[in-house]
């Protein structure tokens, strides 16, 4: 489930013939669902854009059986996550930023902040671990190739892209060589290798 239809579409394609799942197009933190029939909720990378997360965690747990778990991962801050903390860096003397802590991909960056979100939503046995990696940015046949398509992806998709929208064609271009810069410095041949990192969080339905 989610609330994009070329996501969905992609998973569709993706899946291998007669595999036993159903995609649908909807929001997880309200769509119709049936209570108390799954055994396990997951989610990569998704949770963090309820602009309610108590009342979407609290509408997805009645869908639990009773003992039922959920599992998610999700970025921690934006200070620990080099993909995303280098590029803004690089832009905070260009354009406006948005803040880190609104819906988006870093508004679960605080680990205290999710145990309150899943205990109010009625969860229990809570653990949230951290899990680090290093990850690959962009793509392409040649280091210069990988770096562009990283830049890419940077400025032209989630918050920073929100940010360049209005603005005019020699900003853009000025953020795009400040990006450039900070990742021709990286490591990396067929990708651009950054660091990355974030919770895994498991949670509980109480069985009663």
């Amino acid at each position: 489930m989610d609330i994009s239809e070329p996501l969905i579409d992609r998973a569709r394609a993706l899946a291998p013939h007669n595999t036993p799942a159903l995609f649908q197009v909807a929001d997880a933190s309200s769509a119709e669902l049936p209570e108390g029939s799954f055994d396990i909720l997951f989610s990569r990378f998704g949770v963090m854009f309820f602009d309610d997360p108590i009342g979407a965690f609290a509408h997805m747990r009645r869908t639990l059986r009773p003992g039922g778990r959920v599992a998610f991962v999700c970025w921690r801050g934006v200070a620990e996550n080099d993909w995303m903390r280098l590029p803004i860096d690089a832009l905070k003397s260009i354009v406006p930023l948005p803040d880190p802590e609104s819906p988006g991909p870093f508004s679960f960056g605080d680990s205290g902040r999710v145990a309150h979100i899943l205990t109010a939503a009625g969860f229990t046995d809570i653990v949230i671990a951290p899990f680090d990696a290093s990850v690959p940015f962009g793509k392409g046949g040649t280091r210069d190739a990988a770096i562009d398509d990283a830049v890419k992806m940077t400025l032209e998709v989630g918050p920073l892209s929100r940010a360049l929208a209005d603005q005019p064609d020699d900003i853009r271009a000025c953020a795009w060589g400040a990006v450039r810069a900070v990742f021709t410095g990286l490591t990396g041949e067929g990708a651009v290798m950054i660091g990355g990192a974030a919770w895994i969080v498991r949670a509980r339905n109480p069985a009663s």
